[in-house]
């Protein structure tokens, strides 16, 4: 069984087990998150698309931990005129466990 769901303005596609990384949410390590917004639900042969969201789907997720990605460095340069701008980014997240898929 898997799904699609939408957080932190993005899609991803889960299974049970899966973890990844997503937008940074305010939940504390080793608690549980349940996220509703459900697009697609696939179960071997029958899927379900949502118009947005699947009703009554939800996919129940266990906070692994928080951190923050690899370092971004952005640099701008106007040619002829000798201005520079270097500036560094890293991107905070939270990495989620799938524990469950309901529809």
């Amino acid at each position: 069984m898997f799904a699609i769901i939408e957080t932190g303005g993005k899609q991803f596609r889960v299974e049970e087990g899966l973890e990844l990384d997503v937008e940074l949410l305010k939940a504390e390590a080793g608690s549980t998150v349940s996220i509703d917004k459900v697009l697609l639900v696939g179960n071997g042969d029958a899927t379900q698309i949502g118009a947005p969201y699947v009703d009554g789907a939800k996919v129940d997720c266990e906070v692994v931990k928080h951190g923050r990605g690899k370092k971004v460095v952005v640099f701008h340069k106007l040619p002829k005129k000798d201005a520079r701008k270097k500036q560094g980014h890293r991107q905070d997240f939270t990495r989620l466990k799938v524990k469950s898929i309901t529809a």
